[in-house]
């Protein structure tokens, strides 16, 4: 086919089947639901398909049944793959994991199969069927007239065969992670399909995970030195070296510090402090938490999926060896996880479960200081209450930092329907997110952070324990600064100087200021508590 004897229905005809072809491949996720809204961009995979169909068709003069069927099939996984990808994380979170997300979406079928009658269950399979049938069918015939009708006139048009060799070089460059390329070319999904299939590769083979990860620490401490007194572990939410190492942070952070130094006093503990390494920065607090509590090295994502697929040991199990109880308090969690399936946690706590009443301030509605007071609220400590360790990554000093929640020093109201005044409510949701100036939001928020651990500490507690505060990462550059560090503080406070001595023969120092050199990373961090709990040896 020429252009000169081209009607212009079916080149309308072409033109509506390429379009509907890049548009299955190039849609976005309607936040926060799980539709999909379309996008202007170029998909690289379309352009790759584009490319397939010129040579197949250059070679072979035509597209056998065979070859479309093929196409089709193909084309209709890319199109599932996109939609997964776009919409799992703004519904999660997090990005696809099809280690976990295919048991759980398999768990979770099984499970809603057997509650609901057998017509119900039937229908729904019937009507995915039936969308995943007609999807095909919609590929199969833009896929036919693409190759029948555009791809012969391409051939003939070095226009045409110019415009595809730079959509080529777009997407290759795409691919390359170039920026300039975003605003033109949609996230390709093949990367995702590559990472995942790699990633269930290596997890069902022992050769290839016990390449990928190094080895685990020994975890075979006796925790002797603890003597069975609580303990509880708390990641402090882009609490980094800029709240120590910034001029204005220390300015700012001093009354707060100086509170909670208080505090601390009064309760008759003490505190000593150090700086570590997190694996991660601004983000991806994950890597911190499992970088810690595993004693790995996680600064690559990719082994921190590979170690949740693993049974790998890690501090939870070492505690629960040892007649603890593991509790994890995830407020930011409002959705299943299946992924805590490796941590293991005698009790699981999600935002769910912490049914919080009061006013939503932000993006992350719960306030840290509810979290804890309700987990102790849910899970009060009696008298034969085995000794415990609560794993707590908090989530109110999150990005972006605003508004920042109100401090309620009436803990038993910050549990009700009103914690707050309404003037005190009002106040905080009148500071909205300043995307432009970001420093004095996370001041805001690492002060909260400050006031609300002071009360807590000052709260009657009914028996002895131990508390490491530690940063999971740096905020975000544009409040960290350009070249930061990716140190963040670790404070260990407890009511026993010979416990605490052990830390300060490590390196910390007394008090609430870390002091440099950094001691390690973060799994560096793993094997100091090892050794610091062990009764074994001597410092």
């Amino acid at each position: 086919m020429t252009a000169s004897n081209t009607a212009p229905a079916r080149v309308a005809k072409a033109l509506l089947a390429l379009l509907f072809l890049n548009a299955m491949l190039a849609f976005d996720n309607w936040w926060p639901t799980p539709a999909i809204r379309p996008d202007y961009r170029l998909s690289s995979e379309f352009v790759w398909c584009w490319v397939l169909l010129l040579a197949v068709v250059h070679r072979r003069g035509s597209l056998s049944p065979r070859a479309l069927a093929a196409f089709s099939v193909a084309y209709l996984l890319l199109v599932a793959g996109r939609y997964f990808d776009v919409t799992v994380p703004a519904l999660f979170g997090r990005s696809i994991n099809l280690y976990w997300d295919g048991q759980q979406g398999a768990r979770f079928l099984w499970l809603s199969a057997q509650q609901l009658p057998w017509w119900v269950t039937a229908a729904v399979v019937g009507a995915a069927a039936a969308l995943l049938l007609a999807l095909y069918g919609l590929l199969r015939a833009a896929l036919r007239v693409a190759a029948r009708d555009a791809v012969p006139f391409a051939l003939g048009s070095r226009g045409v065969l110019a415009a595809t060799g730079v959509a080529v070089l777009l997407s290759l460059a795409n691919h390359l992670g170039v920026r300039a390329t975003w605003p033109i070319v949609s996230r390709p999904v093949t990367p995702t399909y590559w990472r995942q299939g790699e990633l269930l590769l290596t997890s069902l083979s022992s050769a290839r995970l016990a390449k990928a990860l190094p080895a685990s620490p020994a975890f075979d401490s006796d925790l002797g030195a603890l003597g069975g007194i609580d303990v509880k572990l708390l990641f402090i939410e882009s609490y980094g070296a800029v709240a120590f190492d910034h001029p204005a942070a220390r300015r700012a952070l001093a009354a707060g510090r100086g509170d909670l130094a208080r505090a601390i006093k009064a309760s008759g503990r003490q505190v000593v402090s150090a700086f570590v390494r997190s694996p991660t920065f601004g983000g991806a607090s994950d890597l911190a938490h499992l970088g810690l509590l595993s004693g790995l090295d996680l600064a690559d994502a990719r082994r921190h999926d590979l170690l949740l697929t693993t049974d790998r040991p890690t501090l939870l199990g070492l505690f629960r060896r040892h007649g603890y109880q593991t509790f994890g308090l995830y407020p930011a969690l409002s959705w299943d996880w299946p992924e805590r399936a490796f941590y293991g946690f005698d009790v699981f706590i999600d935002g769910r479960a912490l049914g919080y009443r009061g006013p939503h301030l932000g993006y992350w509605w719960m306030p840290d200081q509810f979290s804890i007071a309700r987990y102790e609220q849910l899970h009060p400590v009696r008298a034969d209450s085995p000794p415990r360790l609560l794993f707590f990554p908090t989530i109110t000093s999150h990005l972006p930092f605003s508004p920042v929640p109100p401090y309620q020093s009436d803990w038993k109201r910050v549990l009700g329907e009103h914690p707050f005044d309404d003037a005190d409510v009002a106040r905080a949701l009148a500071a909205k997110p300043d995307w432009l100036d970001m420093l004095p939001g996370y001041l805001g928020m690492i002060d909260y952070e400050y006031r609300w651990l002071a009360g807590y500490l000052r709260q009657p507690s009914p028996r002895e324990d131990l508390m490491i505060l530690v940063g999971d990462h740096q905020p975000t550059a544009n409040v960290s600064g350009e070249g930061a560090s990716w140190e963040v503080p670790v404070h260990i406070v407890a009511s026993r100087p010979a416990l605490l001595q052990r830390f300060a023969a490590l390196g910390f120092a007394a008090g609430l200021e870390p002091q440099r050199p950094a001691l390690g990373a973060m799994h560096d961090l793993t094997r100091m508590l090892l050794r610091a709990f062990s009764g074994r040896g001597e410092f």
